[in-house]
């Protein structure tokens, strides 16, 4: 069966961007050996746009070939013109005011998103990218089979949580931990 994982960067006290979503202030640290672990290690999880910029938009998927994120996600990509920001994978989109997709590859998920990642993890295919954001994570916390948090060093003090959940306390094991030279520190953990 196919694992969910969500995969997200986060600012050292557990957030995942200011209060209205926007993180660009963590690209200034995608650089050094970090930067080559992205580019390198984890190109499925890159939007189309940052693999051509670092030359690995036609390595093959190895890890995902499945995006889901949330509206208020996918309106950052939107905003900047872009209608299918991670190409190279099947994207889904839950929302439930975007009643028409504005790309051929983007499907909507507008009603069970847990029942429908269900039915994405039974499917044949490589694993499920969860990219975001903090509402979807929260409705899927049950779903997610794996965390990958890129912990950022720097502290937010508020802002958008990883989980947007009501209290419930959902066991992980630490799977492994790397650090790298910019601060950046990922780990890896497992249900």
């Amino acid at each position: 069966m196919r694992k969910l994982s969500y995969f997200i960067a986060a600012s050292i006290d557990g957030f995942i961007g200011a209060p209205d979503g926007e993180a660009d202030f963590f690209s200034k640290l995608v650089t050094g050996d970090f930067l080559e672990y992205l580019r390198d290690e984890c190109p499925d999880t890159l939007p189309t746009a940052a693999r051509r910029a670092f030359g690995v938009e036609d390595v093959q998927n190895s890890r995902y070939d499945t995006v889901i994120q949330g509206r208020a996600s996918y309106d950052l990509a939107l905003k900047a013109g872009i209608t299918s920001p991670y190409a190279h994978l099947r994207e889904y989109v839950v929302s439930t005011s975007l009643k028409e997709s504005p790309d051929a590859n983007v499907r909507i998920v507008s009603g069970d998103v847990v029942a429908a990642v269900q039915e994405l993890k039974k499917q044949d295919g490589l694993d499920i990218y969860l990219c975001g954001g903090a509402n979807l994570a929260g409705q899927l916390i049950g779903e997610v089979d794996e965390l990958v948090i890129k912990t950022y060093p720097a502290v937010l003090g508020s802002g958008m949580p990883m989980f947007a959940a009501p209290f419930q306390v959902s066991d992980f094991s630490l799977e492994s931990v790397r650090s790298f030279d910019n601060g950046v520190v990922v780990q890896q953990y497992s249900r």
